[in-house]
């Protein structure tokens, strides 16, 4: 077993998090570097998790006897951009971000090719995620039992809810005391 491998990891190694202990997370947003980029990509992170909320929140409603239709909208609504977001927002990072913060930081380059190889790693959950979603949906269009038809989509929501917040946290903390520290040119 890896145990930075992204199923498997409580937090990032201490090695990893050098620059943290400089910058905590409860200082970035009164940092000077912290408006525009670090805001923007932050934000970015804070999408994701308030779209698993709303797909939580709504599972959750359908498997407590909640309206099967309100589910049908919703589902698609919130995970379609869910994954559409995350995909542009991850070959963002790997194409261009990343590459820059290893040279800029090489003392922390594993941390980089460490969330690369995450998004690696959330790509079968992300399919799994996709997969159960439309198997649910199908069921429910055939009015099939509304709990039955969602309860393998809330398993694959709440593996991936996990492993998302692993990720963006890591990540946050890896890339964040770098850009405060080097300011937001480092990524152009």
């Amino acid at each position: 077993m890896n145990d930075l491998a992204l199923a498997h990891r409580a937090h990032l190694p201490d090695a990893l998090r050098v620059l943290l202990a400089d910058y905590p997370r409860e200082t970035w947003e009164a940092h000077p570097h912290f408006a525009g980029l670090v805001a923007f990509w932050l934000d970015r992170h804070l999408m994701f998790r308030r779209l698993l909320e709303a797909l939580n929140t709504e599972t959750r409603s359908l498997l407590d006897g909640g309206d099967p239709a309100r589910f049908g909208t919703a589902l698609p609504r919130f995970g379609g951009m869910l994954l559409q977001q995350l995909q542009g927002h991850h070959q963002i990072e790997d194409a261009h971000y990343f590459p820059l913060l290893e040279k800029a930081a090489p003392e922390i380059a594993r941390g980089f090719q460490l969330m690369e190889a995450d998004h690696v790693q959330l790509d079968p959950a992300l399919a799994g995620f996709a997969d159960a979603a439309n198997l649910a949906l199908g069921q429910l269009s055939e009015g099939a039992d509304a709990k039955d038809s969602v309860a393998p989509f809330a398993a694959s929501l709440r593996s991936l809810s996990a492993l998302l917040d692993r990720h963006l946290t890591d990540e946050e903390e890896l890339v964040v005391p770098v850009i405060l520290k080097l300011g937001p040119d480092t990524i152009g």
